[in-house]
């Protein structure tokens, strides 16, 4: 029994989906305040995030004629999925040794759940903007799965495991993998996939506010839209973290990880603010040819030792 309701705590408060949503609202605020620091404007207050999911908490939920169960369900799939990840992302870097065999492929997978959310409570809502937007997300996938695993695997090879504590162990003993070629370049490629996983400009395709009015959210209300609004925050926690344990796990004092995140989520932010959105044929060229070309000689660099 105290070993369920162990493995229920690390998975609901610490380093779950409670913790994990609250420092991925608190990442939010510092990339809303950088952004209106950049277009000269003051930014809202470090609470704004949290009292926004509260007032949609409060809002009415609209659900459209048809699927309403896949509808309402849509959000969570997303949200619950991610939380595991972030739980097991969070362990490892508690105790590596706590890490199982195979994590890093149940962690690929887990990552994919809230694009297939998006998907899935998009094509429910039989709205014309909404199957635009599912269109595009689907395009999008295709377009960054494959060198974000082709990132993974160049690490795999590298440390001979597939194993988070593993690959952690390797760096402390060994190094960051960011110091060499493959691992430096597996990087950039991972980056620019975790850019597109958190729909951040400029692959914010399937959302286009300006465009499509919202897209795959277009007709989300209430509790669901802050479902999905809070899985966007879990994704800022746990994309930045993921990165550090696989290229920057040489040292994991706190204060190293900290600061290790922060410069992750900056790299995010200033990709955000500085480069226009993309038509999706735009971003499947630029994913499957420049990207898709530097993750292969990432993985052709780490076969040779490099």
């Amino acid at each position: 029994m105290m070993i369920i309701l162990k493995e229920m705590f690390y998975y609901f408060v610490f380093p779950g989906l409670l913790f994990g949503t609250g420092i991925g609202l608190l990442a939010g605020w510092v990339d809303r305040k950088v952004t209106a620091r950049l277009q000269w404007r003051v930014g809202p207050p470090w609470y704004q995030n949290f009292v926004d999911i509260l007032k949609l908490f409060g809002k009415e939920t609209i659900v459209p004629r048809g699927r309403a169960a896949t509808f309402l369900l849509a959000p969570y799939l997303g949200f619950l999925s991610l939380g595991l990840a972030a739980a097991i992302i969070g362990r490892a870097l508690i105790n590596p040794a706590v890490s199982f065999a195979g994590d890093l492929i149940v962690i690929l997978y887990l990552l994919t759940m809230p694009a297939i959310a998006l998907i899935i409570g998009a094509s429910s809502s039989r709205n014309p903007l909404a199957s635009v937007g599912a269109g595009r997300e689907m395009k999008l996938i295709l377009g960054y799965e494959l060198p974000f695993i082709m990132a993974l695997a160049t690490i795999a090879i590298k440390s001979g495991s597939i194993k988070l504590g593993s690959i952690l162990t390797y760096q402390l003993n060994f190094g960051s993998f960011f110091y060499s070629w493959s691992g430096a370049i597996a990087m950039v490629v991972a980056i620019f996939c975790a850019q597109a996983k958190m729909g951040f400009a400029p692959f914010e395709i399937s959302e286009a506010e300006q465009e499509i009015m919202g897209g795959v959210l277009i007709e989300y209300s209430g509790i669901p839209l802050a479902v999905f609004k809070l899985t966007k925050a879990l994704l800022l926690y746990t994309m930045p973290l993921l990165l550090v344990v696989l290229f920057l796990g040489k040292d994991l004092h706190p204060l190293f990880i900290i600061g290790k995140f922060v410069i992750f989520l900056v790299i995010f932010i200033l990709i955000k603010n500085t480069n226009p959105r993309l038509r999706i044929d735009q971003a499947m060229s630029f994913f499957w040819g420049p990207v898709s070309l530097l993750a292969l000689a990432a993985v052709i660099l780490a076969l040779m030792g490099k």
